[in-house]
């Protein structure tokens, strides 16, 4: 299994090729490089660094190479890549909140210092799918979250140290809202939101657009918007804190799709030719 990329940066021409390929590749099949690369100009990317960033993406096993009836050469979407995209599918399009009384997923751990490699990418793909820390060895995330906890934990190969629980919510000394604090990087969840927001707000009302114009404001709200919903795992809205930014930018991606998605579209069927 293709685990997801932690180290994209959003806007990177990496980021947005990845972006444009998780939206469109799996309707499109083979695509050209030539195709690849005017999409990526549609977003300001030179040509020299659209085929750098293809090149990359396909080093990470996300595209296999291919050749379109008419000779050109193209890539497809690698098969062992689907299940990561259709994760990212209901990660990205269909943000869940959880509610006050649905169930948790608790993940107990223990590895020793030789499987200190495999300890740390457990954490570190623990946080990016959203769980909290709890202690040392136990983390927590919304139930719904628990196929997704026990994919990585097979993908990571450390499915043998560990134990996952669901369970209901969790009895706290004080606040669950204090308590939620200290388990997750609120702070840093808020400002992704804010930033999504600082730089898209408005552009879902911007008036009419080119089918090119409205596949670049939409790939790049994608793009930005990515991390987001991972950061994010969905907290009941008792343990959020007050003027917690993230349902204003839930409805303006929304929004965003809604006014630029299906023109988003078009103008890539018209690039490849279909």
């Amino acid at each position: 299994m293709i685990l997801d990329d932690l180290d994209a940066r959003p806007g990177s021409t990496t980021s947005l090729l990845r972006t444009v390929v998780g939206l469109y590749a799996r309707d499109l099949g083979a695509v050209a490089v030539a195709d690849l690369v005017a999409l990526l100009g549609a977003l300001g990317v030179p040509p020299a660094g659209a085929r750098s960033a293809v090149s990359r993406v396909k080093a990470k096993g996300l595209l296999a190479p291919a050749t379109l009836d008419d000779g050109r050469a193209a890539y497809r979407l690698a098969p062992d890549a689907v299940p990561m995209l259709e994760r990212g599918d209901r990660r990205i399009f269909t943000y869940r909140q959880q509610g006050d009384d649905d169930p948790w997923c608790l993940v107990s751990y223990s590895l020793p210092e030789e499987r200190r490699d495999a300890r740390h990418q457990l954490r570190r793909h623990l946080a990016w799918i959203g769980a909290g820390t709890v202690a040392d060895g136990l983390w927590i995330a919304p139930g719904h979250l628990v196929d997704e906890v026990e994919q990585l934990l097979v993908a990571l190969g450390v499915r043998d140290a560990a134990t996952v629980f669901v369970a209901g919510p969790p009895r706290v000394s004080g606040s669950f809202a204090d308590a939620a604090a200290r388990w997750w990087d609120l702070d840093r969840v808020a400002a992704l939101h804010r930033a999504f927001l600082a730089r898209h707000d408005g552009a879902a009302t911007a008036g009419e657009t080119t089918p090119r114009d409205a596949f670049a404001r939409w790939v790049r709200a994608v793009d930005d918007w990515r991390p987001v919903p991972y950061a994010d795992p969905g907290l009941p809205a008792a343990a959020l804190p007050a003027g917690w930014p993230g349902r204003a930018s839930v409805a303006l991606f929304d929004a965003l799709r809604a006014a630029h998605a299906a023109a988003a579209r078009e103008h890539v069927r018209v690039v490849v030719g279909r």
